[in-house]
Parts: structure tokens; C-alpha cells; sequence
């Protein structure tokens, strides 16, 4: 018998699956960022369905303030209700829709513990597709761009 296809009610919090997952959601969190601060936002695409997903985004919550999100705000029972249902329509769309993901609570931050919270995949996608878009992230490059080496470092370094 397949291990998955049995009751959920059968397995207990394994800390070692969770402490993977961690570990995966802060890698995703890091490579993002990474090439956020590298690259042009607004030429950044995250999905095959960016333009999809931002139509669906904007219309459904035209005024949400996507600079800094307030987490209690976002998961309050009022949004979580409008949330929902805007998430279950990317379910057959976007791989893993509702996969755990790391999102920057105020977007002019690097992740840090103060400045992170957990959201479904389809609200990161949908967040960061806007934030590229509308210009938000466009800080980062200038604030994070590591400084090009000097003459003598690469000397250094290639010797």
C-alpha cells in the first residue's frame, strides 16, 4: 500500500518534513531575491500565467496596497474570504497553487524574520507580479545590487 494514499489522521507533525520544507521555502525566498535585485523587475516573469494573474489580482482587489502588506490584515477572516476563492481558481492553473511560500512583508526590505510571512503560492505570485509591474520593486536593485569588483579584487581572486 502507497504510504501517501492513507488517512492523514495517521501521521503526526514530522519536524524533520517540516524543517525541509523551511528550508526549501527559504531557498525559493532567496533565489527570488536574489534575481530580483539583478534584473529589471518589470522584465521579470514568473509564471507562464503573469498577465492571467494580475488581470484576476487587480480586479479582485483593485485597491490593496502592495508595498508593505500587513499580515494581520491579509489573513484577517474578511480577506482570507476573498482570498479564497481568487486561489481556487488558479487550482488546475498554477502547479502547486496553495504550496506554502515566503512573501516580503514591507517590499523594500530583504527577507528577514521581522519582514516575512507565509502565503499561499498563488498570493506570493500574484503580490510580486504586481509589485514588479507597478514599479514597487524597481528600489531593490539600486539598494541590494552588490557594488562590481575593482581592477585589484578580480586580480586577487584569479590568481
Amino acid at each position: 500500500m502507497d504510504v501517501l494514499s492513507r488517512p492523514a489522521e495517521e501521521f503526526e507533525n514530522d519536524k524533520s518534513v517540516e524543517a525541509i520544507w523551511a528550508m526549501k521555502a527559504y531557498e525559493h525566498a532567496e533565489i527570488y531575491f536574489n534575481i530580483l535585485c539583478s534584473v529589471d523587475p518589470k522584465d521579470l516573469h514568473l509564471s507562464p500565467e503573469d498577465d492571467l494573474i494580475y488581470r484576476l489580482f487587480r480586479e479582485e482587489f483593485p485597491n490593496l496596497k502592495i508595498d508593505i502588506i500587513i499580515e494581520n490584515e491579509l489573513k484577517s477572516t474578511k480577506e482570507k474570504a476573498k482570498w479564497r476563492p481568487f486561489c481556487e481558481r488558479f487550482k488546475t492553473v498554477i502547479e502547486d497553487y496553495n504550496y506554502g511560500t515566503l512573501l516580503r512583508s514591507d517590499s523594500s526590505m530583504d527577507y528577514c524574520e521581522e519582514n516575512t510571512m507565509l502565503v499561499t503560492k498563488i498570493q506570493f505570485l500574484a503580490i510580486e507580479i504586481a509589485r514588479n509591474r507597478e514599479g514597487i520593486n524597481d528600489i531593490l536593485r539600486s539598494k541590494f545590487m552588490p557594488e562590481p569588483k575593482r581592477k585589484d579584487e578580480q586580480v586577487i581572486e584569479n590568481s
